[in-house]
Formats: C-alpha cells, structure tokens, sequence
C-alpha cells in the first residue's frame, strides 16, 4: 500500500481554545503569558494582536507598547499538549494512527482511509471544515512524506495536496524552515543567501554535511522520500481491529447493535481464518462532540463466535450514551489465543468444561454484573494447604498435578485459618469440643491427625497436625494444631468446612 500523510497545522490553537470557551474574547486582542528568566514572554496571541505586530517570544513590557489595551492571559500549564491530545484523538475517526507534532501540530497517516471519505480533497475539506465550524484556525497539507506534508501545511499558501509527480516542484520554492531545520542551520542558510530549499537541494552532499552537519541532509532525504519516517500513534495499532464510519450519526441501541454486528462479522472472519479467538475486546463509540463512549468485555475462552460475542455486547449497550450521535465504530482485540476448532467436535458428546454452553453462560453472567468474579481452580503442586490450588488463567487449563485425594479435604478451605478454643483430653488425641465465633461444638466424631509439614525452602515454621471431625449435627470441619502440644489453648485453628 501506498503512504499517504497528512500534516495538521494550528497556528494559533491555544488561543483560539480560548476564543470558542470564551466568546466575549473574540473581538479583542489579547496574548497568552508565561514567565521565563524574571519577566513575563508571549506564549501565544491571537490573530488581532498577532495583526498589529505582536507575536510569540516578544516581552509583554514590548506587546503593551504596541497595543496599550492588550489583554493578558496567564497560559495554564501543560495547556497545548492537552488540547493536542485531545484533537489528536478527535482525529482518530479519519485514522487509527494519529501523532502528536508539538507544539501546534497533528500527524496523520491516511494511508488507505481517504476513500472512505470519498477521495483525498474531499477527506481534507471534511477535516478542514470540522475544525473551522469549532472556531479553529487550521492549515492541512497532504503528500507522500510526513516532511513534505508537514512543510506544505506550514509554509504553503493554502491547504494541498502533493501527488507524487509534483513533491520536488512543490518543496524546491519553499523556505529551508519548512524542513524543520534548527534555528543555528537556519541563521547559517541565512548568512549564505541560500533562501530556499532549491538553492541548495542540489549542492553536493559532502558540502553540505561538512556546512550543516548531518541533520539537514536527513531532514532533506525525509521531505523528498529517500529516507523512511514513520507515525508514533498515540494509541498502539490493535493486530486485530476493525472500523465502521457511519454516513449519518447513530443515536439508537438497535443502530448500535447492528454496526457492532457489522463490525464482528468482519472481525470473527478473520479470526476464525487463522485459527485464534478473542479473549477480551473493545468497543470505542466516537460521538459527533468529540468524546468516546467505550465498552469491554472478557470470554473465559477463546472464541469467535459471532453471535456469542454480540449478546455481551448487547448487554452494554445500555451504558453508551449517544448523545448527539455516533459518527465511527471502532472494534479492537486486546487479547487474542489460539481455539480449538469447533467442527472437529461437532458429533462429541461434550460435558462439563468441554461444552461451549458452559462458558458461554459464564460469559453472560459475568457481563451482566461488573463485580461478578467468576474463577475456576486447578491443583498446584504444593502439600502446604494455601498453596495447593490456584486460579486458572483459562476455562480449559490443564492442571500439572492432579488433585490429592489420598485424605479427605474440605469443600470451603478459608483464606486466613482462624483461631479457636479446644478442649483435648490428652496431647494428640482428637479435640472433644471447640469454641468458634462465639458457639460450642461438641464433636462426636474425629479422623487424624494427618501431619502437614511447612514448605521451609519458602517460608520457616511450624508443622500442622489436621483433623476431620463431626459434631453432633452432622457439621464437619477442618482443625488443626500447629506445632507440638505444649498445653496452650490457642494454638487450634479453624481451617475449612466439608460439605
């Protein structure tokens, strides 16, 4: 495919932001301030200021002597890389890959997306006129190369689009600044009357290299595509994502469910054909105002199965809020593992773990309620009772070790075994009653002790003495008595109770 890039230049952006949050500001001239080096400097001015002469970097002592009724504004901090941020991820419905050019500009990589919109004039008078209708000055210039683009926006005399025949005839008339030279190499240019990029494009590279060092020829080979350049999206690119803009703006649950059907469909084919399922997938909504509404879900296995994976969508849709209207779907992957295929398995008769149906209800349960936790144990290779199980990374693992089932072990093991009170007749013999939670339990039979020793090559300390006894209801529990008797009452401990 192609590159294509385009470059977004806003010439006076944060003052502009203040304009649209502040509309009495719009026919007066007023300037950004911030302190450097003891005094106050123009951080930014607005079009009526900038008219009379004032311009960044100019002392407010010297702005006041061009416009004495200036107003001042103290700049916020960090305020350009959050409004860059935030249009940057605006423009993520023309691409998914969008980058920051600080301090006032956008990257774009439309390679393949101008299409969609119709054509490159009419993708970048639909960029264009979107931010002009918010009350955004913006210049926007597309080309082969990130340079060439970002040159053209700066420095062109009006928005434009480079085909790969014109990119050397439009850049070579173009001042050397419009290759985002340093402002040393620029002076320098300068001082030698070279004043365009065409007085010294052709000059041999050895001169230049020893004049201008290395990074002009780099910025120059950039601009005229002899050197690669690539996006940083401020967003990493899913391996499996899929995008759906909408002619008109969506604002209904049943628009939704159908763009999302759209959206699975192309995405589960692709899966399926390279044998992968998805784990955990994502639902961005990018809204006529400029915010997103985003959805997740999780499967307890790997699948990609169209219609399983729709109804937990479906059961978020409630949380979207369309407001104005949903203009682009976007539909990523952020978990992907290997399944199994289903027709292998068609005619099994399949139980338990093994059957779609069960983790497919596991799925719906566990997105229906946010804080349902829903986990599934296997044996671990550990005789110490804490660690001898552990939470399954997937529905279907398979365990290494399995169960103990020499001696009996409780149904409900607690976290943290808990203190009790026993009466014993004699050491290592069988407690006759205990005290728990405040109730008595007399015990009219007891199976042990079954003797447990610590793990001392991970952590030191006593050995445990377990028995399974039954009270005179029927209830069963798991006691223990850690170390050797020495007639304390607390050494006794609750630990588990059978079903």
């Amino acid at each position: 495919m192609k590159k294509r890039f385009a470059s977004l230049w806003f010439p006076h952006l944060k003052t502009d932001w203040l304009t649209v949050c502040k509309p009495h500001l719009q026919n007066i001239p007023f300037v950004l301030s911030i302190a450097a080096q003891g005094r106050l400097i123009v951080s930014g001015s607005n079009l009526l200021a900038e008219q009379v002469g004032v311009h960044s970097g100019m002392a407010i002592a010297d702005a006041r002597a061009f416009i004495p009724s200036l107003k001042i504004i103290n700049e916020q901090a960090g305020l350009a890389e959050k409004l860059l941020h935030s249009i940057a991820e605006w423009c993520i419905r023309y691409t998914p890959q969008v980058a920051l050019d600080t301090p006032d500009g956008i990257i774009l990589d439309i390679s393949g997306c101008a299409h969609l919109w119709g054509g490159e004039a009419a993708y970048l008078t639909s960029i264009v006129s979107k931010f002009r209708q918010h009350g955004y000055e913006v210049r926007m210039g597309i080309a082969d190369t990130i340079g060439a683009a970002w040159a053209v926006a700066h420095f062109g005399h009006e928005d434009i689009i480079i085909n790969e025949q014109a990119q050397s005839e439009t850049l070579l008339p173009l001042s050397p600044a419009a290759l985002r030279l340093e402002d040393v190499q620029l002076k320098r240019l300068q001082s030698l009357g070279l004043r365009s990029i065409g007085s010294f494009s052709k000059m041999p590279r050895s001169v230049l290299r020893r004049r201008f060092g290395d990074s002009l020829l780099l910025r120059l080979d950039q601009a005229m595509g002899l050197e690669d350049e690539f996006v940083i999206s401020i967003k990493p690119i899913l391996p499996y994502e899929e995008r759906l803009p909408c002619l008109e703006p969506i604002c209904t649950a049943n628009g939704i469910e159908l763009a999302l059907e759209d959206l699975l469909n192309k995405l589960c084919k692709r899966l399926s054909g390279e044998g992968k399922g998805l784990r955990a997938a994502e639902l961005n909504c990018h809204r006529v105002d400029g915010k997103i509404e985003t959805i997740t879900i999780e499967t307890n296995r790997a699948t990609a199965q169209v219609k399983h994976i729709l109804q937990l969508f479906v059961l978020k849709i409630p949380q979207i809020e369309p407001a104005l209207g949903i203009e682009l779907f976007t539909l990523g992957v952020s978990k992907v593992e290997t399944a199994d295929p289903v027709q292998e398995n068609l005619w099994n008769n399949r139980i338990g773990l093994k059957n779609p149906t069960v983790t497919e209800l596991l799925d719906r349960l566990k997105s229906r309620d946010a804080n349902c936790e829903i986990s599934r144990y296997v044996p671990s290779a550990h005789y110490w009772p804490e660690r001898s199980m552990k939470i399954a990374t997937k529905m279907d693992e398979v365990a290494a070790v399995d169960w103990q089932t020499a001696r009996p072990r409780p149904t409900r093991l607690l976290k943290i075994p808990e203190r009790i009170i026993v009466t014993a007749p004699i050491p290592d013999y069988p407690p006759i009653l205990f005290r728990y939670k405040g109730d008595t339990y007399t015990i009219r039979k007891a199976d042990g002790p079954e003797r447990i020793e610590r793990e001392w090559w991970i952590d030191p300390g006593e050995h445990r003495d377990y028995y399974a006894v039954e009270d005179l209801q029927g209830r069963r529990f798991w006691l223990y008595r850690a170390g050797h008797y020495d007639g304390q009452a607390d050494q006794w401990f609750i630990h588990g109770f059978f079903a």
